[in-house]
């Protein structure tokens, strides 16, 4: 039956319903269509444009995808500022979040405090953690150099230091690991103690426990939690951004992908040029995340599958 004859044998009290129904859903769909779909289409044809807001775009094809892979040198340091970050980034905040929720699923003193404080940090606002960092890295009068100082070491420049502000900023994401803690801590209060116990009799010490049975069994949350890393990686902005003043610096070190993409955007108003990179994000992103998801059939076990 076609569907133009299954249309026509639709009964008035159906088109009724239906035209109810489309009412209901007008707002969500003018919502979708103006601040959703029209965007994307547009970002779409104005990454083929050279756009500065004050002219008419003007069509220039592949030129603006060429220039960036091809002729600018900015775009090669951004790349590997940015790749460099989720290579470090994403396995150690994972492996952070994690070794924190094994910590906090022992029976420890004050186990519930402790909770709270390894949390905390993920709920305070980025603008907060940055200035806080930024004063207790300070190379003059921070907490931490003072601390070097007074034991008679040397201070070190952690954000002057354009080989030493990368691992910093990894040892801040580190720390700011607490929703990808209480979700891992969720999963390992699911893990059945039954296969602890059988581990246990048949003498499997704490180190194969955790290898055998701990590992396996939260594997799918490892696997949610890398993917939501990579992604979050490939778009890092606000702490870097406030570290550096909105320099990139020290010298380009912190100009990660969405810095490059906002100067040149708002900055320097290449709206064509900023809209291409943000569809190579786009892709990129999704590139990295299907190679994680056809890789994690080696490594991720789901309970009850067949495999």
């Amino acid at each position: 039956m076609s569907v133009l004859t299954q249309i026509r044998q639709i009964t008035p009290r159906e088109r009724r319903n239906i035209l109810v129904g489309l009412l209901f859903a007008l707002p969500w769909l003018i919502g979708f269509l103006g601040f959703t779909l029209y965007p994307i289409v547009s970002s779409f044809y104005y990454s083929f444009t050279r756009y500065d807001l004050l002219r008419p775009p003007v069509f220039l094809g592949f030129d603006n995808y060429v220039n960036l892979i091809t002729d600018d040198q900015d775009f090669r340091i951004v790349v590997y500022n940015t790749v460099w970050w989720v290579l470090f980034s994403a396995p150690l905040g994972v492996l952070s979040a994690f070794l924190m929720a094994l910590l906090l699923n022992t029976n420890i003193v004050a186990r519930s405090f402790f909770r709270a404080v390894f949390f905390f940090p993920s709920i305070v606002p980025v603008v907060v953690t940055a200035f806080v960092w930024q004063f207790l890295l300070n190379i003059q009068y921070g907490a931490v150099n003072g601390t070097l100082q007074s034991l008679g070491l040397p201070t070190v420049p952690f954000l002057s230091d354009p080989k030493l502000v990368k691992p910093t900023l990894i040892l801040i994401h580190m720390w700011a690991q607490g929703a990808a803690m209480v979700i891992f801590l969720a999963t390992l209060q699911d893990v059945p103690r039954s296969l602890y116990e059988a581990a246990t009799v048949d003498g499997a010490n704490a180190l194969r426990r955790l290898w055998h049975i701990t590992i396996p069994m939260v594997s799918p949350i490892i696997l949610f939690n890398a993917v939501l890393s990579f992604i979050s990686g490939f778009q890092y902005f606000t702490l870097p951004w406030l570290l550096s003043g909105g320099t990139g610096g020290p010298n380009q070190s912190t100009e990660f992908y969405s810095l490059f993409l906002y100067r040149n955007a708002f900055v320097y108003l290449r709206m064509g040029k900023a809209n291409a990179l943000a569809w190579i994000l786009f892709a990129v992103i999704i590139f990295f995340t299907f190679v994680l998801f056809r890789a994690s059939g080696r490594f991720v076990y789901y309970a009850g599958n067949s495999r």
